[in-house]
């Protein structure tokens, strides 16, 4: 059995076994568990009822957070002639077209998000082996892939998230940091818990959420009841 830090045990000790916890309760939670040194962010991990090796059971898409994440994200753009400007006002951080392309090409990796116009994807398709193992190829289906680049900017920059499932049917995003009050984090949690029981796969069969879990980065994970997932209820 592996060994855990002090902290981590007595944090352990918060969560009472084989319950499942209001939203309410587990955010309260969750921040008491948050004990280390600096503010830890706050995710909420879904294990979904799909086999994403199937097109029509993957969960994807992007949703913007009423509050954010906490964090920053260095946008970069590619885009061209007068799309380059309305990047720049939005407040993408880097911007550019075939000069940049061969800079990432190369091995240049300081930022979080990728926004590309349309017309500049045959170029960056060739960034596919770079961008695609980090997760950060330019999508259309969520919204990175646009002519309307300074939306795409502003709303990354508003607190826009994307979200996924990985290969075992799992979604794992941060929903804010412990330094944010209870119903910061509550909305945020309301917006994406809404946004996934949405995006529920038409080939989805049976119970769809298996579990949900938040957990801070350092902390244990708090299990929610699942039937009580409600996103629209102000009451939870």
């Amino acid at each position: 059995m592996a060994k855990v830090g002090k902290k981590y045990a007595e944090a352990v000790k918060l969560i009472e076994a084989d319950k499942f916890y209001e939203p309410v309760e587990a955010i309260e939670l969750v921040k008491k568990t948050a004990t280390a040194n600096f503010d830890e962010t706050i995710e909420i991990a879904f294990n979904l009822n799909v086999d994403p090796k199937y097109a029509d059971q993957q969960v994807r898409g992007a949703v913007v957070l009423p509050h954010g994440t906490g964090k920053t994200k260095r946008v970069l753009v590619f885009a061209k002639g007068d799309k380059i400007k309305e990047a720049e006002d939005a407040g993408a951080d880097v911007v550019g077209s075939e000069e940049l392309v061969a800079k990432v090409q190369g091995g240049w990796s300081d930022f979080d998000v990728v926004v590309a116009t349309p017309d500049m994807m045959g170029q960056v398709g060739r960034l596919g082996k770079v961008l695609g193992p980090k997760g950060l190829m330019p999508n259309p289906k969520v919204g990175t892939v646009t002519p309307d680049v300074a939306r795409a900017v502003s709303e990354i920059k508003a607190g826009k998230i994307e979200y996924r499932t990985d290969k075992a049917g799992i979604i794992s995003c941060a929903i804010g940091k412990a330094s944010f009050d209870d119903e910061k984090l509550l909305d945020n949690y309301r917006t994406i818990v809404d946004t996934i029981i949405k995006a529920k796969p038409v080939a989805a069969k049976g119970q769809y959420i298996k579990s949900v879990t938040l957990a801070s980065t350092m902390g244990p994970g708090v299990p929610l009841n699942v039937f009580k997932l409600s996103a629209v209820s102000k009451e939870q």
